[in-house]
């Protein structure tokens, strides 16, 4: 895939890496919060342009800048680069307006005239497109007040959101390819494995396995072939970190790979990402074009006799290929099934040689340790959780979008501080970590601070990062076997615990929410959970039950509700539930009436209003309609 860059620099050493830096970072220096020079001419305007935000329209707000640009002949001083994610999906489309870094929100095409004539030519704020609610007269720096962005640290995505991922020569100006440059001119193999392991990464896409030992595996294995592999396969309901690096970053996890293969002594890498991430696989298509223009990639990179290939090899969206035996086995072309272990894939994986496989937000931390230390990156998180995470914080919050934070954070700071709590005020009810391989977290623990061993114990995982928030009107039972139908839906068939186990845990929790379950079915459904946990092939079918258990850990009563008093405490079982009108309060308007769509609703102005319950299917439409709330859900 060709790239839309300028006149290709072949990179042949050390020193002609650091020249095209040290020239480019004079175009890029005023968008990072450091600039200085309040008096710089030139302005940037990022609009980002990955998924989530172009679905909202960013990418015609782009469109408009260019044109608004050119009209008003601005085009020497003023640049529109289209960036990677800034986090804040919530508010998109987003762009940031630099040196000032002014963070403009849900900003349209119409916006772009006021803020083109207001900000870039007359240097005004628009106040209320603002991302935070406060409007200050000093127009510089405001990123920082930003509470969603106060409270990050970022590491894995500390260069999304200011590089343009189509242009090599903006990675290379903020120390892109530098750590690569350091491992072949400086460092030994065992030296780079000494320092990864010393950083206490641990492996961010789900069980948290150090990185190092992982790395240290495969060197020792004397084999002429080896393989890297970076998973991408991000399946999770609701996560999307791993896409949001792809999209804004690509060069990061390209050159942690390279360093990867030189540590391990592999020449040949794969990088394997769902198809449907298209923006995703589109830059990264460019990201190893340009890497192997520049000399990057391919043979006897920056003169160190060391060469390396990159491949993208595309998944068809099977939610066990993000297990990694299943994910080589893919690549191999064969139905993505999972293998028994041992042997490990570091000593026998893709096509039966040595091979590591990472996840992509665990590569994008790679290139930081090696350039700023072990020490430093250990000097974060916890004892045995190092380093920062980056979430995908969804559902019931009103700040959705990605955060990276510190390992140790409690649920309490990312959620209500971070997040901005729950919308509509409404209460916390729980916390679901680590998407249909983890489990839910209540009230309680909202003060605990997140790493890998903790959420362990309380029943949880990391898993890649997903976190989902449910406020009070979410039936726990519900939820499980909404998890429960996914991975019913996504087991591979391969072992039976996995694939018939799971699909009897859901017809038992099918039975309980339609109001036809007993006190027993809860027995036999922890039971079910614990042994398909014992005996399950792979980590999908081991892990699938965690959100079955932790919600009867925390939930129990709830379970006991559905099977004893046939009722649903948060109202959302519909077999259970039960529409009645309160005659007091209840106008006789007919409204209710009319708009009943299986007209369950009789009455008049001299009769009371009932609803038919063998009529009523609950679908809550004359609650939405009445004006006088007298309608009671679940009386």
């Amino acid at each position: 895939m060709k790239a839309d860059i300028q006149e290709v620099k072949m990179i042949r050493n050390r020193e002609e890496l650091n020249a095209l830096r040290d020239k480019t970072f004079k175009s890029m220096d005023l968008r990072l919060d450091r600039i200085d020079d309040a008096n710089r001419n030139e302005i940037h305007i990022l609009v980002c342009g990955v998924a989530g935000c172009a679905s909202s329209g960013s990418l015609r707000v782009a469109e408009e800048f260019e044109k608004q640009i050119k009209e008003n002949k601005l085009g020497m001083d003023v640049k529109i680069i289209k960036v990677g994610c800034f986090g804040l999906c919530a508010e998109g489309p987003i762009i940031l307006v630099c040196p000032e870094h002014v963070m403009y929100t849900k900003v349209t095409p119409d916006d772009v005239d006021e803020i083109v004539r207001e900000h870039i030519m007359c240097g005004k704020v628009v106040d209320r497109l603002l991302a935070s609610d406060e409007a200050h007269e000093e127009i510089r720096n405001r990123l920082p007040q930003i509470p969603f962005f106060r409270r990050q640290e970022r590491i894995a995505l500390h260069n999304c959101g200011i590089v343009d991922p189509e242009n090599i020569e903006e990675y290379i100006a903020l120390d892109g390819y530098q750590a690569l440059a350091k491992v072949l001119n400086e460092m030994e193999p065992d030296e780079v494995i000494d320092v990864v392991s010393k950083s206490g990464l641990r492996g961010r896409g789900g069980g948290g396995f150090p990185t190092g030992r992982k790395w240290a595996s495969s060197a020792v294995v004397k084999e002429k072939e080896k393989f890297v592999i970076c998973n991408a396969d991000e399946g999770d309901p609701g996560a999307f970190m791993d896409r949001s690096i792809l999209e804004g970053d690509p060069h990061s996890v390209i050159e942690a790979m390279i360093i990867n293969g030189f540590a391990v002594g592999a020449h040949q890498g794969y990088i394997y990402v769902r198809a449907e991430y298209a923006v995703a696989v589109k830059r990264l298509g460019i990201a190893i074009y340009q890497a192997h223009e520049y000399g990057l990639l391919g043979d006897n990179i920056l003169d160190s006799g060391f060469g390396f290939n990159l491949e993208v090899r595309l998944g068809a969206g099977a939610f066990v290929c993000g297990e990694g035996s299943a994910l080589m086995t893919s690549i191999e072309g064969k139905r993505g099934e999972p293998r028994p272990k041992p042997p490990r894939s570091a000593v026998k994986g893709l096509w039966k040689k040595p091979t590591v496989l990472n996840n992509v937000e665990t590569y994008a931390n790679v290139p930081q340790i090696i350039l700023k230390g072990a020490d430093w990156f250990a000097g974060i998180g916890t004892e045995g959780s190092k380093g920062t995470k980056v979430f995908a914080l969804g559902g019931k919050i009103n700040n959705i979008g990605l955060v990276e934070v510190p390992m140790g954070t409690t649920l309490r700071d990312i959620i209500f501080d971070i997040g901005g709590g729950i919308p509509n005020g409404k209460s916390f009810k729980a916390a679901q970590t680590g998407g249909p391989s983890g489990g839910c977290l209540p009230a309680e623990h909202l003060d605990t601070p997140i790493d890998y061993d903790t959420l362990t114990k309380l029943g949880s995982m990391m898993g890649s990062g997903g976190l989902i928030v449910m406020d009070e009107n979410t039936c726990m039972v519900d939820l499980a076997k909404f998890f429960l139908e996914f991975t019913v839906d996504e087991s591979c068939g391969k072992c039976n615990p996995c694939r018939i186990g799971t699909k009897r845990m859901l017809e038992i929790l099918t039975r309980i929410t339609e109001g036809k379950g007993t006190p027993e079915d809860i027995d036999k459904l922890e039971i079910l959970a614990r042994n398909i946990k014992a005996a399950s092939l792979c980590g999908l079918g081991q892990s699938a039950p965690n959100p079955v258990l932790s919600t009867l850990r925390y939930f129990r009563d709830e379970y006991m509700a559905h099977v004893i008093e046939k009722k649903c405490p948060a109202g959302v079982c519909k077999s259970m539930l039960k529409f009645k009108i309160d005659t007091e309060v209840c106008k006789k308007c007919g409204i209710c009436k009319k708009n009943c769509p299986v007209s369950a609703i009789s009455g008049d102005k001299e009769h009371p209003f009932v609803i038919d319950q063998d009529k009523c299917v609950k679908c809550g439409v004359c609650i939405e309609k009445c004006p006088f709330k007298s309608i009671l859900k679940n009386a």
